[in-house]
């Protein structure tokens, strides 16, 4: 006999397993179906995010800072150090030490909010009525050879992305790899090839890059993080080059990729010319595409676009009666914490609440060093779609804080509406921005102006100050500049 849930959640990434936590919060009976498996083959709640996203890597870029810093920056501040060196493995093991504990930590988050976990894959098979005012769903959830079913009056989908593939280019991880097999290797490749400019691309070659390999990134669009703002990619290419020594070429067309004693990548470069690559090791990272494989969608008729992705209406609901998705199987952007407060408003709609996630204010953040943050609109944005703005700018190199810090690169800058001075945009590429950006997100949701900023007491010494000077710079007013 089948168990009954108020609402069943298939996935427990960041979107799936906050949406069944807020459900269980609001006294709605939820279950969350999800199959992933770490490599010891058990349950690994979290997704792709806690598993081999978000957390493994931020885990590893901060321990290949550290040695960067220890190589060539401590010597600045008197700290002498002798026979440094690096153990890969050691590395590897505290990241996964920090996964397992976030991942164990989401089960005991579920089962304390009495959530029940089921693990497998959840297969939505048809809609069913109790009464001719009372349906609900019946999803199979398939685990091996174990085969189970629920039904649920709501069903909220949350399963993820996976890594965008390329066909000449077959991932094996352990040659040629995607972000799982970037997040695994136990030494730093002598040459590192990375197909794809954005943010895994950018994250990977860098971490690398630091631990000793030669990297060379190749990315087919002719520009270099397209998605941010033009002058904040203009520095982030100069500093990743110049000061982290990535290699970095764009507008490239590949024609093949041969694997032998070496991977060699021929292409053709943005000049017209033929090249050719050859690395030890080669990460695929363009891009993710919405999974939706085994979900069942034709089974119940469940709409998607062309482009895969589940269609759904602005709170989050897709065509079919009481099924939601959210996360990176919708549409925005690919971001963990878009899928998390997806996944609250939905929970709190479907208890009768006013659930609402704002996609304008969505920020972004690539974790390079210097880091890259962002929420609004880019001031190319601004330019196509003729909006009149005023623009503030302030660098780091001015700042205190970040001078007593040695990471003086970058700024911040904000975009302002020149009637209404309402903030439109807020760029920073420097240190710590990923702890900044907050501030900027902030005003935005209160549509604040940039003399809400500029009137605000901010510490000192700070970093935060750069964003102050940036918004007293929309009106020209600057003072430390």
């Amino acid at each position: 006999m089948s168990q009954s849930f108020d609402v069943a959640v298939i996935g427990a990434g960041p979107g799936g397993y906050v949406a069944a936590i807020r459900c269980a919060q609001l006294d709605l009976n939820t279950v969350c179906i999800d199959e992933w498996k770490n490599p010891q083959g058990k349950a690994s709640l979290g997704g792709t995010c806690l598993n081999v996203g978000c957390i493994p890597s931020k885990a590893l870029l901060e321990s290949s800072e550290n040695y960067e810093r220890a190589a060539h920056k401590f010597s600045a501040h008197g700290i002498k150090i002798e026979g440094l060196s690096v153990d890969v493995s050691i590395m590897m093991s505290r990241k996964d030490k920090i996964v397992a504990g976030f991942t164990g930590g989401v089960a005991m988050l579920l089962k304390k909010n009495k959530v029940i976990s089921m693990h497998g894959r959840g297969t939505l098979l048809k809609c069913g009525k109790y009464s001719d005012s009372n349906a609900f769903w019946q999803i199979e959830v398939r685990n091996g050879d174990k085969v189970d079913t629920v039904e649920a009056k709501h069903i909220i989908i949350a399963t993820g992305s996976a890594p965008r593939r390329l066909p000449f280019a077959p991932v094996d991880n352990e040659r040629i790899l995607d972000n799982t097999g970037a997040l695994a290797l136990t030494e730093a490749p002598k040459r590192l090839g990375v197909v794809g400019g954005g943010v895994i691309g950018l994250e990977m070659g860098s971490m690398w890059r630091r631990l000793g390999s030669a990297v060379t990134i190749l990315e087919a669009l002719p520009g270099f993080l397209t998605a941010a703002d033009e002058q904040v990619a203009k520095e982030a290419r100069k500093i990743l080059t110049r000061e982290t020594g990535l290699i970095i070429q764009t507008g490239i067309k590949i024609n093949g990729i041969k694997t032998g004693e070496n991977i060699t990548v021929e292409y053709i470069d943005d000049q017209g010319a033929a090249q050719k690559l050859e690395v030890d090791k080669l990460i695929v990272a363009v891009g993710r595409i919405p999974n939706t494989t085994g979900l069942g969608a034709e089974n119940v008729g469940l709409k998607m676009d062309d482009s895969g992705y589940i269609e759904v209406d602005n709170g989050c609901r897709t065509n079919l009666p009481n099924v939601y998705a959210v996360g990176d199987v919708v549409r925005g952007p690919m971001l963990a914490h878009k899928a998390s407060e997806e996944g609250v408003a939905v929970a709190e709609s479907i208890a009768g609440q006013a659930g609402h996630v704002n996609l304008d204010t969505i920020p972004w953040v690539i974790y390079t060093s210097p880091e890259i943050a962002w929420v609004g609109k880019t001031e190319q944005e601004l330019k196509t779609s003729g909006i009149p703005y005023k623009a503030g700018q302030f660098p780091f190199m001015a700042n205190g804080r970040a001078r007593a810090l040695g990471e003086t690169g970058g700024f911040v800058k904000v975009l302002a509406d020149a009637s209404t001075d309402r903030i439109l945009g807020i760029h920073m590429i420097g240190p710590y921005v990923s702890e900044m950006i907050a501030e900027a997100v902030v005003a935005m949701e209160f549509a604040a102006s940039s003399e809400d900023i500029a009137r605000i007491v901010h510490a000192h010494p700070s970093l935060s100050e750069v964003l102050h000077e940036a918004a007293l710079g929309v009106a020209k007013r600057a003072l430390h500049i």
